[in-house]
């Protein structure tokens, strides 16, 4: 039976992220070449980069910016009431083209991320939009990459970052990013006919496509708006694409602590209940389970074996099994050590913890703090959240277009 779970965790791994598509598939045979170059290898694309007390991480996204093969026309760097020097880090890259937009006071009913990118947006001036999180690093050929995949699959393309680990609490992160793609769906080898989640540190569209699904302001109540605004470009009938960054694009999660790692994930997990299809839920939940099964097994072997009993092969061969296999799956994710794989109760452990921390917050309709901020566990909605509602935009901009 034991073995039969290491199957069942391999099986499911293997139908939600067994054909992973990465950004490198999409670069041009001949990177210099752009379908929106302009002269002097400009991109005609806006990049925004929310930042909240992002001072630490903006230098590496900003500096992989500067060194791209054709740089994008604007950055818009948008400082969400920042304490910690955001904006002075931005100001002084010396990078042309790059402006600092402050963030007015947040509006009742929106998150601070989707007030960051809705700023953004509405002081955008080019065809193409870039969002960028913060912590976020570009290959010299990703803006390349990224302006081919929409060229090719347009609507929205998102990415999900290769998953950069340099303490040894960040590796907490092993079991989060696994689910994550479980849950997406995009990879697997029989795909869902429309993609319907997207990866929000990376999400490019068209301006044009954009306004027309209403933007952040139609999700601006969401924690989760990523996976929202690939609901409503489906709505709309324009498709969602998904691929990950590989060696083309990274980011480094929660680099302030394991408190901070801890809060975030507590915070996607708890606003992200429910909003996967149940046709990848049960995979994921069928893999955790498994997981959790063999460790199991595993502890009460190994305690009876101590008590005199027989060696626990079956047990202790399932555990090399997934071992093994979870190796392999973190490959795909990140630069996460061995030692991760091969100790996988650990960060299993701090999965299940997070999420019975998340599922209290849902049930109880509590908080979550966030970068000092409280975040709702529960989207709060409201009648007038419909973008064609004549709610007042606090932007003064219902288009999107620069004044």
């Amino acid at each position: 039976m034991i073995i039969v779970a290491a199957l069942v965790a391999i099986a499911a791994a293997l139908f939600t992220v067994g054909r992973p598509r990465r950004l490198v598939d999409a670069t041009p045979a001949d990177a210099s070449m752009s379908g929106h170059g302009m002269a002097d290898g400009l991109l005609a694309i806006s990049v925004i980069v929310p930042a909240r007390d992002e001072a630490r991480a903006l230098p590496m996204l900003l500096g992989s910016l500067a060194a791209s093969n054709c740089r994008p026309v604007e950055i818009i760097v948008v400082d969400d009431h920042s304490t910690d020097g955001t904006a002075v880090v931005a100001r002084s890259s010396g990078i042309v083209g790059l402006r600092v937009a402050e963030a007015p006071p947040l509006p009742d009913g929106w998150t601070g991320k989707n007030w960051a990118c809705h700023v953004g947006a509405t002081q955008a001036g080019q065809p193409t939009l870039l969002f960028l999180d913060a912590d976020t690093c570009l290959a010299p050929d990703a803006l390349n990459a990224l302006e081919r995949a929409h060229d090719t699959h347009g609507g929205l393309v998102s990415v999900q970052p290769f998953h950069r680990t340099t303490l040894p609490y960040e590796e907490l992160s092993a079991v989060f990013n696994v689910v994550s793609l479980m849950g997406s769906g995009a990879f697997s080898p029989l795909p869902p006919k429309t993609v319907r989640l997207a990866f929000g540190p990376c999400l490019m569209t068209s301006a044009a496509d954009y306004h027309r699904v209403g933007g952040h302001l139609a999700v601006r109540a969401e924690v989760v708006e990523d996976i929202a605004l690939a609901a409503n470009f489906v709505s709309a009938g324009l498709p969602v694409s998904c691929w990950l960054g590989g060696d083309r694009m990274s980011f480094r999660m929660y680099p302030d602590g394991l408190r901070s790692l801890a809060q975030g994930w507590t915070k996607n997990i708890a606003a992200g209940a429910g909003r996967a299809p149940l046709t990848r839920v049960l995979p994921a939940v069928a893999w955790v389970a498994a997981l959790a099964t063999i460790v199991t097994a595993s502890i009460v072997g190994v305690v009876r074996w101590f008590g005199g009993a027989g060696t626990p092969v079956a047990a202790l061969v399932a555990y090399a099994i997934v071992a093994v296999h979870f190796a392999f799956v973190l490959r795909r994710v990140g630069t996460f050590r061995i030692w991760t794989a091969i100790l996988f109760p650990v960060p299993l452990s701090f999965f299940i913890a997070v999420f019975c921390r998340s599922l209290v917050a849902v049930a109880t309709g509590s908080s979550v703090t966030w970068r000092g901020r409280a975040v709702p566990s529960r989207t709060r909605r409201r009648l007038n959240d419909h973008p064609d509602n004549p709610v007042a935009d606090p932007t003064g901009s219902r288009t999107g277009k620069r004044a």
